[in-house]
């Protein structure tokens, strides 16, 4: 069975973070475990990490920043975040939901 770091909700993605701050450049990376890392090149300060984060996955997934909401982990390294409609996947997430679609055989929950 796929360990999973994200789910379709409706039209919503759910992506459990494992974020990085202070990082040399902003990436998308691997899973690690339930989680999938993501490094930003902000600082960590009072949630700021957290909105640059959100800023570079609206750009990657093709939705307004306000499409991505911090279900929790606003100040931790441990997020959760729901994206409305994303319009593009990046390949790490389509391919998890690929995986998991065919663990279903036909879909994630």
């Amino acid at each position: 069975m796929t360990t999973r770091f994200c789910a379709w909700d409706g039209d919503v993605l759910v992506l459990n973070v494992l974020g990085t701050p202070a990082a040399k450049r902003d990436v998308i990376g691997k899973p690690k475990g339930n989680q999938l890392k993501i490094s930003v090149t902000a600082a960590p300060e009072d949630g700021k990490t957290t909105d640059h984060m959100v800023r570079f996955l609206a750009k990657g997934f093709g939705v307004a920043v306000r499409d991505i909401e911090v279900v929790f982990g606003r100040t931790s390294i441990h997020k959760q975040l729901r994206i409305k409609s994303p319009k593009t996947l990046p390949s790490v997430i389509a391919k998890q939901l690929a995986d998991v679609a065919s663990d279903m055989d036909g879909g994630c929950a």
